[in-house]
């Protein structure tokens, strides 16, 4: 292994004088933590720790970070050594019952922060392997796409982008399952040329329609998509090297890249700044995990050995997270994963708040259950490393009840005058304050480029109190739930305060005021010296915090308007554009949609009546060419329309927009993590909660029902999502068309 040959030196090589370092280091270790200190004291080592890091934080390499993480870890350990010795004298059952509770709370914050620094201290930079040169040897594949109830326009992009795949045509075979049976599917099929699937039931969900797809192909390798991701023109070539240079590895994974913005990104105020939710599990824990061996399934975006499949049964059916259940099960029997940190497809992101909590219900529910129904601590076939991997996946989705905890702890003392943590407000500090600073420094410089500090606590506020329920229940009876399918795609004409996805947070929000405005009247009544004064003073700022991140949570609830039809894609691709005279324009595109483009090029003097044309794109190894309509030329800037004459257009759009094998490169190239100015634009972020451009919607099932079948019928309903015009309006002039359509086009 790559870590074992890393490590190899001097030390390694004597393994008495190595193992009594590693001796001597944890006895060091244990001395530091359980070492009694007054506050005062304590005070001075924490300031001390504090020099240190900012010492050593500014060294680069891994030997700094590793020893950084050993300090983290430390201190962390020691501060929740004292939590359990010295501040557990409570005085009621309600402090008990409290006290416990955060303690606990503590503890898994504690354990998850220790093992996310074993999963991601080391991540495995894995390179492509490059196919044989004979392409009369490359495998067959099989590409499957399941479906269930997404609509065509949905679909019909990922299997325009896997026909498109660079590989030879005889030796690739790609299928639609359709679980929802539609003859629409069925004929585009038809009319495409790619296989079609259906079978008579759905029992088993998504995985339950691979396995029927399994029984009834034969190639040794098989691709999987979810149909809304396009796989760009090189994803086998590159993904496929691995499969072919080591036939012990059963699944390789690529990235889950989506190049629509998530609620996060579009709602709150500071925007794309900030990388994505996705970007810190695609961009360092799993090549964390492929060090260990321990990368998982994540339900498309990958290639999988039949062999292997078959050897674990097929997809399993028992937990609604079946792709990391897969995993898991084919590393037991002996098999090797891997994880390619390329990304060689995109997809659609969630698009509205309540969907995205639906669909992290579902896999919060999946990974508990695969805790409780194939525990990786337990069972045969893993190795330990492997073991904890798979259960820091799991362990993470506990967070909810935890993150409740933290956000109303501080309330206790403020609005039911209970003392959860016996101890005095500096010993607090003093011990806790460490603890804080360097995880978060820490995780900034391990996830620095992957994940901002304090992102993270607003997106588990977000979802906190929808799976909690979730996490317990499924903890009690692991049964319960079902897989469901998360909507995507859409307009929205009006953007709207939706009350389903945030009104809990909103009554916890009321509360922290109320516990604020309590820790205020305790500090105007107090004399600043006396330890009442400094009770207050410490629990008003835990409740600030408390209250900015759950502010923040709240902006994401205001849904912006978006009147796009496709998501734009920022891309510089040269072109030409050929003008009905038969004049000739070049220039390059600012950016491209699936509906049509934003180009530079210089505007002719004299423009030809007929706004249609031909663009030339050049993609390096040819030129594709779309019809399109110009909609606006305005100070050497063009926008247009594609206006695609058939299937062959509609396919090229696809490989224009989203299949070109360079289309992603960029998907991490995001600023460096700073902590205060990321504590700032969390603070900023909750201007979002100000815009004027939504109202208040608390759409029951029925309403929401209809609103999705009337989006599958092009006809936007009434209300939030879809307001009609009103009776007796205008029909705008020709400009005014133009420039409408020039807004949704690109």
């Amino acid at each position: 292994m790559r870590l074992g040959r890393r490590l190899t030196g001097p030390l390694m090589r004597v393994p008495f004088l190595g193992g009594l370092l590693v001796l001597l280091g944890l006895l060091i270790g244990l001395v530091f933590m359980i070492t009694p200190l007054e506050a005062e004291a304590q005070a001075w080592l924490a300031l001390g720790g504090f020099a240190v890091f900012l010492l050593l934080g500014r060294l680069k390499g891994r030997g700094s970070l590793i020893f950084l993480v050993a300090l983290s870890s430390l201190i962390s350990l020691r501060y929740i050594y004292w939590r359990v010795t010295e501040t557990l004298d409570y005085t009621s059952f309600l402090s008990t019952f409290l006290g416990t509770g955060l303690l606990l709370a503590e503890v898994y914050a504690v354990l998850s922060l220790l093992l996310s620094y074993f999963q991601q201290i080391w991540p495995l930079e894995r390179q492509p392997v490059a196919m044989p040169e004979a392409v009369e040897v490359w495998p067959v594949v099989d590409v499957f796409i399941p479906t269930y109830n997404e609509p065509l326009e949905v679909v019909k992009p990922a299997v325009f982008g896997a026909m498109s795949m660079d590989w030879p045509r005889d030796r690739m075979n790609i299928y639609i399952l359709d679980d929802g049976r539609r003859d629409e599917f069925r004929q585009f099929a038809e009319e495409v040329g790619c296989g079609y699937m259906v079978r008579p039931d759905n029992k088993g969900a998504k995985a339950g329609n691979i396995n029927h797809a399994l029984e009834r192909t034969n190639a040794e390798y098989v691709a999987v998509f979810d149909c809304d991701h396009v796989p760009t023109r090189a994803f086998l070539q590159i993904s496929m090297g691995w499969m072919l240079k080591d036939p012990k590895i059963a699944m390789l994974q690529t990235p889950h890249h989506f190049y629509s913005p998530d609620p996060f990104e579009r709602n709150l105020a500071s925007g794309k700044r900030v990388p994505n939710e996705g970007l810190l599990f695609y961009g360092r824990v799993q090549s964390g995990n492929d060090l260990w061996n321990a990368a998982f399934f994540c339900g498309s975006c990958a290639v999988m050995r039949r062999t292997a499949l078959e050897q674990v049964g097929g997809v399993p059916t028992e937990t609604v997270t079946e792709d990391c259940h897969c995993s898991l099960k084919m590393q037991r029997l002996g098999w090797r994963t891997a994880y390619l940190r390329l990304p060689l497809a995109a997809g659609l992101a969630t698009d509205r708040l309540i969907a995205h909590i639906g669909q992290r219900m579902r896999w919060a529910r999946g990974m508990i259950q695969i805790l409780r129904v194939d525990n990786p601590m337990f069972g045969p076939g893993l190795k330990l490393y492997q073991r904890i991997c798979y259960l820091s996946a799991q362990w993470h989705f506990l967070f909810p009840v935890p993150r409740v905890v933290f956000l109303t702890a501080p309330l206790a003392f403020l609005l039911l005058g209970e003392n959860i943590i016996a101890a005095s407000p500096l010993a607090i500090v003093a011990y806790a304050g460490p603890h804080i600073v360097h995880s978060i420094a820490t995780n900034s410089r391990i996830q620095g480029r992957v994940r901002h500090s304090f992102w993270s606590e607003i997106y588990e506020t977000v979802l906190a109190v929808y799976l909690a329920p979730v996490v317990v229940t499924t903890l009690l009876d692991p049964s319960r739930g079902k897989f469901n399918v998360t909507s995507k795609g859409g307009t929205l004409r009006d953007g709207y305060f939706d009350l389903r996805a945030v009104g809990p947070n909103l009554v916890i929000g009321l509360l922290l005021v109320l516990g604020l405005m309590s820790g205020i009247h305790g500090l105007v009544t107090n004399p600043p010296s006396s330890l009442a004064f400094q009770a207050n003073a410490l629990n008003s700022i835990w409740v600030l915090l408390s209250l900015i991140m759950v502010l923040a949570g709240l902006a994401v609830g205001r849904e912006r308007r978006q009147v796009r039809e496709r998501a734009r894609v920022a891309a510089v691709v040269p072109a030409t554009l050929l003008l009905a005279d038969g004049s000739r324009v070049v220039g390059e595109s600012v950016d491209l949609s699936l509906g049509g483009a934003a180009m530079v090029m210089k505007q002719p003097a004299v423009l030809p009546q007929t706004m249609m044309g031909t663009i030339e794109f050049d993609l390096g190894s040819d030129v594709v060419s779309l019809p399109a309509e110009l909609l606006r030329w305005q100070d050497d800037r063009l926008q247009l329309r594609f206006a695609p004459r058939g299937l062959m257009d509609e396919g090229n759009i696809v490989r224009v927009v989203l299949g070109r094998a360079d289309a992603w490169l960029n998907w991490d190239d995001v600023r460096a993590d700073k902590p205060l100015r990321s504590m700032l634009e969390v603070a900023l972020s909750i201007g979002g909660l100000f815009r004027g451009d939504s109202q208040i919607s608390f759409k029951g099932r029925r309403a929401r029902r209809l609103e999705r079948e009337a989006a599958r019928r092009g006809n936007p309903p009434p209300g939030p999502g879809g307001r009609q015009d009103p009776p007796g309006r205008q029909a705008p002039s020709v400009t005014a068309e133009a420039t409408r359509r020039a807004s949704r086009a690109a």
